[in-house]
């Protein structure tokens, strides 16, 4: 089935939930209004409607492939890639200085989900290529920007992270690609590089690889990695591409999942050393790519949407046309469409409300992103700083965890047809999988949330955070609907059964540290499970003001109902969570080792 970008949710999202009139009086955003949005939205849903999502399925069966050390895409993507490219999409959030279009995150969060909607296998490789433009942009010198800021804004060259090695993962202190320094300046790198996503590929012409190493005598774990930027193709002074580089492409994995995205093996120094170019000083390389890997980690959240999304669509087209049963109770006397059984109906709603949700918390994490770099009132800057930073692992985690939800419901809907291949549901439930895995498995996010969003302030962010909820509970209490009543008791209960959990994490996250990280992920779902219910109240006060006044009545009464749904049916998860935490973090460790 084809993919219809949800526009109407997006821009609803924007202007009532983000605000784009108060990022518009943001320095730089002058001119981002919600026009502006309307606008940007209505031409990126056309590219990837029309071009990139007739791509997704065809990709899944004719993946990219190596070859003679060359990797061919799937048919299809080099063409779109171009139009892509020509189209200014890969620079649409970067700075205009280096020939992007400098549009807030706001804007930027809902393109990047039609992209990834539309086709994630494809949008992986800019995904990559933005984090790239954000690590030298933060810490590349003014050469290296000179060089190659322009090209990766511009899409005619992609950018990688290389960070995993085979005895490398998740643990980066065990890296052991080196690096040489030479008399100009610049270094040679060896090593091995796995997992690369787009690592090598045809649709750019060069490829930029960030790449963590060691200088020679560098201190041992963490404190002694470098970042460097390492071309495929050397630049001449001119601007234009030079020798090959040595690094080279050994093969491609076999995924479950994402199969046209090419994840690459690359050696580096075969044929006497890779060239590479310091970003920064020496032995910060860590904190540098953290700055790639804290964009990404928001980007896979939104991926994550995204995904859920596609897979909801598809759902309901399949439950509209499949006729299968009567209805239970009676009201039609031949078989019916099974989006009439109630089951049926929970399933769609669970994955809509759940998607929904998150689309939200993630549109206000992007506006809370702009104000922090943007706003000129520098506590202003400080305090949404740390409510992005809080929400974060938040929209990575949840959105990626709810993801696999909803794409496993999309199965169930479908029925037996759902398992077989040629209905093309079972694929969003592979490429979903990876999500919680990559740029920081669902422990790492929930490991971050934990120490150094709740435990190192002692919960003070958290339960601030929390006030505001309060402060929405509040809001519709006032109300006199029956909807705003029920959802603000749920957001309640929800509430207070995160701040028992943020009092427990913070009251044992240095004296019983096993007992605060077992309940890690837990408390992840937790926290995201709350922040996207606060915004769909949010959207409920919103919706019930805008049906007063006559405004898209359809779409308003759903977004009431969607809320509505997502407290009963989701926040309800709450107090089970909590009790798992506090009151069950001992039988984690209650087991031995050996007892396994």
């Amino acid at each position: 089935m084809s993919y219809s970008a949800p526009q109407k949710d997006m821009l609803f999202n924007i202007e009532h939930l983000a605000r784009i009139d108060k990022v518009a009086e943001l320095p730089g955003f002058e001119d981002a209004g919600l026009e502006t949005a309307q606008a940007v939205l209505e031409e990126c849903a056309k590219l990837n409607e029309g071009v990139i999502a007739p791509l997704n399925f065809e990709g899944d069966k004719d993946p990219s492939y190596f070859k003679d050390g060359n990797v061919v895409t799937t048919p299809g993507f080099k063409d779109a890639y171009k139009q892509y490219s020509e189209g200014g999409w890969q620079g649409l959030q970067h700075p205009v200085d280096f020939g992007g279009q400098g549009l807030p995150k706001t804007i930027g969060a809902a393109c990047g989900e039609m992209l990834n909607s539309a086709n994630m296998s494809f949008a992986l490789c800019p995904l990559l290529t933005d984090g790239a433009i954000e690590a030298l942009l933060t810490a590349g010198s003014d050469e290296l920007k000179s060089i190659y800021l322009e090209k990766l804004i511009s899409g005619e060259w992609s950018g990688t992270m290389n960070l995993t090695e085979p005895q490398a993962g998740s643990d980066l202190a065990a890296v052991r690609s080196r690096a040489e320094p030479l008399p100009d300046g610049s270094y040679k790198i060896f090593g091995t590089k796995i997992f690369i996503t787009y690592g090598e590929h045809d649709m750019a012409d060069n490829i930029v690889h960030l790449v963590l190493a060691r200088v020679q005598g560098a201190p041992e774990g963490v404190k002694g990695i470098s970042l460097f930027v390492v071309p495929k193709f050397m630049v001449n002074a001119d601007g234009s591409l030079g020798d090959r580089n040595d690094v080279h492409c050994v093969s491609i994995e076999h995924k479950m999942g994402i199969k046209a995205s090419p994840t690459a093996v690359l050696q580096y120094g075969d044929n006497g050393g890779a060239i590479g170019y310091l970003v920064g000083e020496e032995n910060r390389g860590l904190e540098y790519m953290f700055i790639m890997m804290n964009a990404a980690r928001y980007a896979v959240g939104v991926q994550g949407i995204a995904i859920a999304e596609r897979a909801y669509q598809k759902a309901v087209a399949y439950a509209k046309d499949r006729v299968q049963s009567r209805p239970v109770d009676g009201s039609m006397s031949t078989g019916a469409p099974i989006i009439h059984h109630p089951d049926v109906r929970r399933m769609l709603m669970t994955m809509r409300a759940f998607t929904e949700g998150c689309r939200a918390m993630a549109s206000v994490a992007a506006s809370a992103y702009d104000a922090a770099h943007h706003h000129p009132d520098a506590e202003v800057r400080k305090q949404n700083a740390t409510f992005y930073e809080f929400l974060v692992p938040l929209v990575k985690g949840y959105s990626t965890e709810m993801s696999l939800e909803v794409t496993s419901l999309g199965v169930q809907v479908h029925g037996g047809m759902g398992f077989i291949e040629e209905t093309g549901a079972a694929q969003y439930y592979r490429d979903a999988k990876i999500l919680t895995i990559y740029e920081g498995t669902t422990a790492i996010q929930a490991n971050d949330l934990v120490g150094r969003k709740t435990s190192r302030d002692g919960g003070t962010t958290a339960k601030a955070i929390a006030e505001q909820v309060a402060q929405t509970e509040a809001e519709l209490l006032k109300r006199d609907s029956a909807d705003a009543k029920a959802v603000a008791s749920r957001l309640k209960a929800a509430r207070e059964a995160f701040i028992d959990v943020v009092d427990f994490i913070a009251g044992n996250g240095r004296s019983n540290p096993n007992a605060a990280f077992a309940g890690s992920v837990p408390y992840l779902m937790l926290a995201g499970n709350l922040m996207a219910g606060w915004q769909l109240g949010r959207a409920l006060m919103v919706a019930e003001d805008q049906l007063a006044g006559g405004n898209d009545a359809p779409f308003m009464k759903s977004k009431i109902a969607t809320a509505r749904f997502y407290a009963d049916h989701i926040l309800t998860r709450a107090q089970g969570v909590r009790d798992a935490v506090v009151d069950g973090a001992d039988t984690v460790m209650a087991l031995s080792v050996d007892d396994f």
